[in-house]
């Protein structure tokens, strides 16, 4: 989501350039709702929003338009799909030069079990989420595809032993 937060204010409505007025309380509410389950009928949709279908479907669509809403996708079980391990893997690299942040990023980019991939301040450069079927699976991304890459220097690798919360859920400011 675009949206941020007025400098502390709870109650200042969020702005954005491409809608034509500040997300009201309905906005948030369809906001919300929609983070909970995205395949809601519009018509029930609607009735939690105390509209009929035709605005409700215009507020979502501006939404839509305007960045509030990235996209829609089903979750998945992990587990149930045969991968279980879940791994977080911090990486440094030997230069900060913006050539090999772009090779970096170009590689990650390019793998799948690389989940998540975040440039961070601090003791290292990157923090990757990776999910694979198993540790085999894992040595052979880390040895094949993370410590390989041109300019990495050292890798740290957390285990997740479990998950006590993952969510995509956002909280939407007042």
């Amino acid at each position: 989501m675009r949206a941020k937060k007025a400098s502390g204010q709870h109650n200042t409505p969020i702005a954005d350039r491409s809608l034509d007025r500040p997300l009201d309380r309905i906005d948030r509410r369809l906001l919300v709702r929609l983070q909970q389950d995205g395949r809601i009928p519009v018509s029930k949709l609607a009735r939690e929003v105390n509209l009929t279908v035709t605005p409700t479907l215009e507020r979502v669509r501006r939404l839509e338009a305007a960045g509030f809403i990235d996209g829609y996708f089903a979750r998945l079980n992990a587990l149930k799909l045969g991968l279980g391990l879940l791994a977080y893997v911090e990486v440094s690299l030997d230069r900060t030069t913006p050539e090999a942040f772009e090779h970096f990023k170009e590689v990650v980019r390019a793998h799948d079990e690389i989940m998540e991939c975040h440039m961070v301040a601090g003791g290292f450069d990157y923090l990757l989420k990776v999910r694979v079927e198993d540790m085999e699976a894992y040595r052979t991304l880390l040895g094949d595809t993370i410590a390989s890459v041109r300019g990495v220097q050292q890798t740290h690798t957390y285990f997740v032993m479990e998950e006590v919360k993952s969510t995509y859920t956002l909280v939407i400011p007042e």
